[in-house]
């Protein structure tokens, strides 16, 4: 009874054993799966790097000068000689008006011009003549008032008196003959000016270009009545619209806080999203005054055309506010917000996750510099961090982010 006793308590020692030691072989087993199980998880490194605070501006391309050329006298178009699309010279001509009133006007001015020569002409025959009849009605009164002073009584007071006074005519004559003279030339100038004026509005028949560019818009053809576009009470219509496309205007609102920044003469980098290219600009003018409604300055970049840009395009340019050499930075996809705080997923050496607060610092386009909070060369997890809990052991994958080696 006793040797049965003793047997079925050592039995029971011994499946007891067998039991505690099939639990610790689960327990370590279950951990090994559960390391083998280690989600992997991307992470960056804490590294220096250039850095830079910049702010995108948008704007559209504007011609750096644009004009409707319209006629300054009234006509219509014999002949237009630009479409849509064409590039003109400076004083290219565009086109011809016809002007069939003024052509009149002016062969009526050559006429005056033509009558007004010949009305000098004939003053200055008269002024010839009444001088010569002067020379003789003054050479007789001369010798016969010698004559009389001479031998007095030989010469009658009345013979006397009507020399003298033909040589006093003569004299007036000569007179008003030479002003008849000044006046036929003062009407020949008269008509040459009216000549010259005639001739420069006939000279605006033909209409030019003012600058070099290319032609956007057409608004006549020919055979159009044009109107002169002279008075501000008529809407005169335009001939064409010209703009100058070799250089261009970018009209940026750059906002207050970064007015300070901006400088005549820096250059930028224009980014242009339809072309996928990137072209230089630079400050050419801003209007060193704020808009009260938008709290922005009026700032314009001039940029030359290298034909493969349009007008009316939108550009994209990154001011730089602040720029650091060298910052401790990670990645812009490691760092969450709440509120004013910031905090990191850490991988310790044991790859087992923490959760970190940091400060931040300068705030660039790709990375975000670190003031407090982490070391250089410690790993922090990039991406989606609602798969992971704090103290979770991962399988760190090393990955390069955009923006390495600088912004």
């Amino acid at each position: 009874m006793r040797l049965s006793r003793k047997y079925v308590i050592v039995s029971a020692v011994v499946v007891l054993g067998g039991i505690i030691a099939v639990w610790s072989l689960s327990g370590r087993k279950a951990e090994a799966d559960g390391e083998d199980a280690a989600r992997p998880a991307a992470v960056a490194r804490v590294e220096r790097h250039p850095l830079d605070s910049s702010i995108t501006l948008s704007g559209e391309f504007r011609p750096f000068q644009e004009v409707d050329v319209h006629a300054k006298v009234a006509g219509y178009i014999r002949t237009i000689y630009v479409d849509v699309g064409d590039r003109v010279k400076e004083g290219q001509t565009l086109a011809v008006l016809e002007v069939p009133e003024l052509q009149a006007q002016v062969q009526g001015a050559e006429a005056s011009i033509r009558r007004d020569r010949d009305a000098i002409r004939r003053a200055e025959s008269d002024v010839r003549r009444s001088e010569s009849a002067y020379a003789a009605h003054h050479a007789a009164y001369t010798r016969l008032k010698q004559a009389s002073e001479q031998r007095p009584g030989l010469i009658a007071e009345q013979e006397l008196d009507d020399s003298m006074a033909k040589d006093k005519e003569s004299e007036a004559n000569v007179g008003s003959a030479q002003a008849a003279l000044a006046e036929a030339r003062n009407q020949l100038n008269i008509a040459e000016a009216n000549r010259q004026q005639l001739a420069a509005m006939e000279a605006y028949t033909r209409i030019t270009a003012p600058f070099s560019g290319i032609i956007t818009k057409r608004y006549a053809d020919t055979g159009s009545l044009i109107q002169a576009g002279t008075a501000s009470s008529t809407q005169a219509m335009p001939v064409v619209r010209l703009a100058e496309a070799d250089k261009f205007r970018l009209t940026l609102p750059v906002p207050e806080s970064a007015v300070p920044l901006v400088h005549l003469g820096s250059t930028v980098q224009v980014r242009v999203p339809a072309l996928r290219h990137t072209f230089e600009g630079r400050v050419a003018r801003f209007a060193d005054a704020l808009d009260q409604q938008t709290r922005t300055m009026h700032t314009e970049v001039d940029v030359v055309n290298k034909d493969s840009l349009v007008l009316g395009m939108y550009a994209e340019v990154d001011l730089v506010l602040e720029h650091k050499a060298t910052a401790l930075t990670v990645p812009v996809q490691a760092v969450s917000r709440n509120g004013g705080e910031s905090s990191v997923l850490v991988v310790g050496s044991d790859n087992r996750l923490e959760e970190r607060k940091v400060r931040l610092g300068m705030e660039g386009a790709h990375r975000l510099e670190i003031t407090s909070g982490l070391q250089e060369g410690e790993r922090v997890v990039i991406g989606s961090r609602s798969q992971f809990r704090t103290g979770e052991r991962v399988t760190p994958k090393l990955v390069r982010t955009g923006g390495e080696g600088g912004l």
